[in-house]
């Protein structure tokens, strides 16, 4: 059963899975995928030797913050359907808000799946378009999020980002493409962290969606979390 929690903790559950994940393996570097480079949140893996790549969408406004990321050693940015991706070459894939604002999504997460090693995790953090938040976000138009963004997000935080929350972008969507493709979901979160709530007027529009919508949209939470592993077996399926 999914939790809800707040901002506050949400790194802990990714480095706490990560150090479970690579126990008594300390001798051989950590290779580490950032799909997702526009939010600035190194992964705490200490005392573990790690290596990142970052991949994303070709946006200014990512190409701004990719460019003074200093935990990347290299990144990529393009189409992520055919973006320079290594057969099998990572150990971790941090999934971060990248599914939302992508078309399609299913291809780009098969595609970055196939640069995971046997046995390796996914760390997915991504806006769930079956909130309060997300209904806002995607209905919002787009010359409208420009230009109250400032206004309703804290300085410093990039955006206004694309928009697109394909159904992939759901608690449903994410379960049965993982049940699809034979990956396991070992942690299910919801949490609050949308940037637009910070503010009086982003926390009463999620409010009201909830009320409006008989809580079909519910503003408990804005952020699905997850921890998925792909399997080590042959005899499974495996991208």
């Amino acid at each position: 059963m999914s939790e809800v929690r707040s901002v506050a903790q949400r790194g802990d559950l990714f480095g706490q899975r990560i150090r479970e994940h690579w126990a008594g393996r300390f001798s051989r570097r950590l290779d580490i995928l950032v799909a997702g480079c526009a939010h600035d949140e190194p992964l705490d893996v200490e005392p573990l030797e790690a290596r990142a790549t970052g991949a994303d969408e070709d946006h200014p406004v990512i190409r701004d913050v990719v460019e003074e990321r200093a935990d990347l050693v290299a990144w990529s940015l393009g189409d992520l359907r055919c973006v320079p991706l290594q057969h099998r070459a990572y150990d971790v894939i941090h999934l971060s808000f990248l599914l939302e604002r992508v078309q399609h999504a299913e291809l780009v997460l098969d595609r970055l799946l196939q640069s995971l090693r046997p046995g390796g995790l996914v760390l997915l953090r991504m806006r769930d378009r079956k909130s309060a938040y997300g209904l806002l976000d995607r209905l919002t138009p787009s010359w409208l999020r420009r230009v109250l963004w400032r206004t309703l997000v804290t300085p410093g935080t990039p955006g206004p980002l694309p928009v697109v929350y394909e159904p992939l972008a759901s608690s449903d969507g994410m379960h049965a493409f993982c049940l699809s493709r034979g990956l396991l979901i070992t942690d299910d979160e919801r949490r609050i962290s949308g940037p637009a709530r910070t503010g009086r007027i982003g926390a009463a529009a999620v409010a009201a969606v909830e009320r409006l919508s008989n809580g079909r949209y519910p503003a408990t939470h804005d952020e699905i979390m997850m921890v998925i592993r792909k399997p080590q077996h042959h005899f499974a399926r495996l991208l």
